[in-house]
């Protein structure tokens, strides 16, 4: 019995980590888009996790979970842009949603990649879209989210966010655990008020620079959060794994400035409620647009049983809208 849960731990790891590098490869993906068939049918896995490819979606999906009592997270989708168009177009976006979230009075976080709007182009293109989008939150008290993307970016993505919230203290930032750099980027970064997101990571990284899926990791984790308590940071807890979620919910975290757990749309929504249910603030990650491919290919990576799900939600016939699972009874 011992053997064969070491057989499937071992086949669930390499299942993610070839669904990871399938997600990375263009080609598959160009193949994907450009044919209707296998895009229709991903797109119905995908409408599990993704709210949709319109803002208009994203915003209808964000003011129900609002109504159940949750806070919210919108992330228009996209990552590594490499021309400078592409780069303009993601502020635009952007700086559309941030309006509309205004004008509306939704209460929430925009979240982004700072590669989707030009750190692979130019790092100062990358600031100066950032110091614009904050100028334009602080307008509307909306909170920014710069999301952490692969090692290699990390002391860019550091660098330019140090440079941001200098001016504009509404803008936070991710930090994943699994990386060895994290600690000390967290004694140097982390100060009263700081708005932080604790994330175990979800890029596959050298072992010489990152922990596997561990209890190491989850020791660091809560590691990271100590210190962001005791700092007196503004936290939000982003990982599904209820034990560890468990765990520091016991913690002594009236040092805080807040502490909220933000988990990711369609994932665990029965959690979500859950916690909820008990009181604790939950904050709902919800994404759109049309570079859901990638998205798609980690949240099954994350946890290779939901292709399973993505195959029945692929063949399935109509199905409950996601958000309706998230509806507190």
């Amino acid at each position: 019995m011992d053997q064969m849960r070491e057989r499937e731990q071992r086949l669930a790891t390499q299942a993610s980590a070839a669904l990871k590098a399938i997600a990375r490869r263009p080609d598959i993906k160009g193949y994907i888009e450009h044919n209707p068939s296998s895009y229709a049918l991903l797109q119905r896995a995908a409408a599990r996790y993704v709210t949709g490819e319109e803002r208009s979606q994203a915003l209808e999906v964000a003011n129900q979970l609002i109504d159940y009592g949750y806070a919210i997270s919108l992330e228009y989708i996209g990552e590594n842009t490499l021309s400078v168009a592409a780069c303009q177009q993601a502020q635009q976006e952007l700086i559309g949603l941030i309006l509309e979230m205004g004008q509306q009075r939704v209460r929430g976080r925009v979240s982004f990649d700072l590669s989707h709007i030009g750190l692979l182009v130019d790092r100062e293109l990358a600031l100066r879209h950032l110091l614009e989008l904050g100028e334009l939150s602080q307008r509307y008290t909306i909170e920014l989210f710069i999301s952490m993307e692969e090692s290699a970016k990390t002391e860019s993505i550091l660098e330019i966010y140090r440079q941001a919230v200098a001016i504009y203290p509404l803008i936070g930032i991710t930090l994943q655990a699994q990386l060895n750099r994290t600690s000390s980027d967290a004694l140097d970064m982390l100060a009263k008020d700081t708005r932080v997101r604790i994330v175990k990571g979800a890029y596959e990284e050298p072992d010489t620079i990152a922990l596997s899926r561990s209890a190491e990791l989850d020791q660091r984790y809560e590691e990271l959060f100590e210190l962001a308590v005791q700092r007196g940071c503004h936290i939000s807890i982003a990982t599904h794994d209820e034990a560890l979620i468990t765990r520091l919910l016991q913690y002594d975290s009236k040092e805080a400035a807040s502490v909220e757990l933000e988990l990711l749309y369609g994932i665990r929504p029965e959690l979500c409620v859950k916690l909820r249910e008990q009181g604790y603030p939950v904050r709902i990650y919800l994404t759109y647009g049309q570079e859901w491919y990638l998205y798609l290919c980690h949240r099954i990576a994350e946890y290779p049983p939901n292709l399973f799900q993505a195959l029945v939600d692929i063949v399935g016939g109509e199905r409950e809208a996601p958000v309706l699972q998230y509806h507190v009874t």
